[in-house]
């Protein structure tokens, strides 16, 4: 499996990584934003998208993403930032600067880890059983979506992931799935920015704690005004905040 890349702009690279249930097109503005410094690298994930196929799990996808972007400076929003994490502890070779926008890096307690798996199993047998549109229209009424802005729902996009690529990413690269990095999260030695909404208070915990185990190096950016999807539902404040971040890499 390669995956599917869409490049634009010149300058050093920025590899984007989408969330679970998206593709590499539901970035908004961002790509633009970035495009008059850097080459801008949107990678499709297992499953999705160009790319295609059945999922992968954390480990193989942290491989394919090496193998296909190579060293950069890379930007992973939930599920993208829990591969971003993958990869910045398997693969410290081309991660040159780390963004992780509402991420985990996993679940520590073994009963609460199994009882997602179970959860990520059943909504994956979900998909299977109802197809993509349904899952669509439950996974955007949740409430860890319910502020995003009509124009960054990307319905249309998210219709070309396919029921099989979906339930397999669920199953092998989900939460459930993935083997917690909190004991590893100390090796990261390249500089970190770690994003939450103001609104989203889970993840504003987790990424107190990601920032506090990693140690020297991380940065905290709460975004007012945002839950989950900060970068989609406060564009130009993330935007801002990031490119800040970015103007210091030598």
């Amino acid at each position: 499996m390669r995956l599917h890349s869409e490049r634009d702009g010149d300058g050093r690279p920025v590899v984007l990584l989408h969330g679970f249930g998206q593709t590499a097109r539901c970035w908004g503005a961002l790509p633009a934003s970035l495009t008059p410094e850097y080459e801008v690298i949107r990678l499709d994930a297992p499953g999705h998208g160009d790319t295609g196929g059945e999922g992968a799990d954390l480990a193989t996808t942290a491989d394919l993403i090496a193998e296909t972007a190579g060293p950069a400076a890379y930007v992973g929003y939930s599920m993208g930032g829990r591969m971003a994490l993958q990869l910045a502890v398997d693969r410290p070779d081309v991660v040159q600067r780390l963004v992780v926008i509402g991420g985990t890096p996993g679940i520590e307690d073994d009963s609460e880890r199994a009882a997602r798996r179970e959860a990520d199993q059943a909504l994956a047998q979900r998909i299977r059983d109802e197809g993509v549109d349904a899952f669509i229209r439950y996974w955007l009424d949740l409430p860890l979506f319910a502020g995003l802005p009509a124009e960054a729902r990307f319905e249309d996009e998210r219709r070309r992931n396919t029921a099989e690529g979906l339930a397999t990413s669920l199953e092998r690269a989900g939460t459930g799935s993935q083997e917690p990095l909190w004991g590893r999260l100390a090796s990261i030695d390249v500089p970190v920015l770690l994003v939450a909404g103001q609104d989203d208070p889970r993840y504003v915990d987790l990424a107190l704690r990601t920032s506090a185990a990693i140690g020297a190096g991380t940065e905290v950016s709460l975004i007012p005004d945002a839950g989950h999807s900060a970068h989609l539902e406060q564009p130009e404040r993330f935007t801002g905040a990031l490119l800040g971040w970015l103007s210091a890499w030598p």
